[in-house]
């Protein structure tokens, strides 16, 4: 087992934990929520705006990036944080979440999965030593194992047993080609591995059990938030808390409502992300409480002079921007709408994780 770069601060009554991970771009607070920068910046923000959120860690898609500009190219650019102006730190996932969204265009074998670009057409082939070689050379401070991530109707869970066990065998690969690469490297990134299994309590706890022997920082929870109910998904999440190592961070990939978020810091975990904030600002949805939303769109904002929430210190409400303006941008289709409420979104997420720190 690697050196923690993880320590457990302290435990709250209802099992949330409050800790430190330490990556090499500084000591980042957790828990913490991660706005998802796809292709190196989170759609109608600038880096600053996004760090003013509260925000300490981006996350980036290796695939996407791999495609365009290229790994090569940002590299010769000074790396993900030259590139795209966040000083903070970066994590980029290993491309194993397109063997689920690209489902239709991918062939999955051993060696790893052939993709074929919707928009080019073009072949593209990714493996565990392929994905650790782009994310290296993206520059990327935490990075991910590759993995075989399925779905859950039908055909898909089929092949469930098989996935986690392609998962674990493309870790151990994944491990060797990432010490091989940063054998020489004084401060190499962080290297989580990723738990599959479903919803099949067994297989996680199997999937769990292989994924902490082995030699990686950090603990990611993929193959949730994927068509399961929520009650499905905290079940998931209760049953996995008594397990986990205490001294490696956890992650749980790709949730970001705030009901879920909670509940998944009072069961241990430790970071997250999610699309779901700022695709929802960019169609008028904004958090005013856990439950509620409110659609800016709607003509009862016409004459509101109110901001989005009285009680939420992000920018957009502090300046005091109101509904009635907030829904004349939208219905102007001016791109400030979506900005500004992102910004009220993303800080209404980090506000909840600082909250059990």
């Amino acid at each position: 087992m690697p050196k923690s770069h993880f320590q457990q601060i302290k435990v709250g009554a209802k099992g949330a934990r409050s800790g430190s991970l330490k990556t090499r771009r500084g000591v980042v607070d957790t828990p913490f929520f991660m706005p998802v920068a796809t292709r190196g910046a989170v759609k109608g923000l600038e880096p600053s705006q996004v760090a003013a959120t509260g925000a300490q860690v981006l996350l980036a898609n290796t695939y996407h990036l791999h495609l365009s500009p290229g790994e090569k190219v940002i590299k010769k650019l000074g790396g993900l944080h030259q590139f795209t102006g966040w000083r903070g730190a970066m994590l980029t996932d290993s491309g194993g979440f397109q063997v689920f969204s690209l489902s239709k265009v991918r062939e999955i074998t051993e060696d790893g999965v052939t993709f074929k670009d919707p928009k080019s057409g073009d072949t593209i082939f990714i493996s565990p030593e392929r994905s650790m070689q782009i994310q290296l050379e993206l520059g990327a401070d935490i990075i991910m194992a590759f993995d075989d991530l399925t779905g859950l109707d039908a055909t898909a869970r089929v092949r469930t047993e098989e996935a986690v066990k392609r998962t674990h065998r493309w870790l151990v690969r994944s491990i060797t080609e990432f010490k091989k690469l940063t054998k020489n490297n004084a401060s190499p990134p962080l290297l989580f591995g990723i738990v599959q299994g479903g919803l099949d309590k067994k297989l996680r706890a199997k999937s769990l059990e292989f994924v902490q022997s082995q030699a990686v920082d950090g603990v990611a929870i993929g193959g949730l938030s994927v068509g399961e109910s929520r009650s499905e998904m905290h079940s998931m999440l209760k049953f996995l808390a008594p397990l986990y190592d205490s001294s490696r961070a956890r992650y749980l990939m790709g949730v970001g409502d705030p009901i879920d978020v909670r509940y998944a810091i009072e069961s241990g975990i430790d970071m997250m992300d999610c699309v779901m904030p700022t695709r929802n600002a960019r169609h008028g949805s904004v958090w005013v409480t856990d439950t509620k939303r409110l659609n800016l769109n709607n003509a009862k904002f016409a004459s509101d002079p109110k901001p989005i929430d009285k009680n939420c210190d992000c920018h957009t409400c502090v300046t005091g921007y109101s509904r009635a303006y907030m829904r004349q941008l939208y219905r102007s289709e001016n791109p400030l709408a979506g900005s500004l409420a992102s910004i009220h979104n993303l800080r209404y997420l980090a506000r909840t994780t600082e909250e059990y720190r």
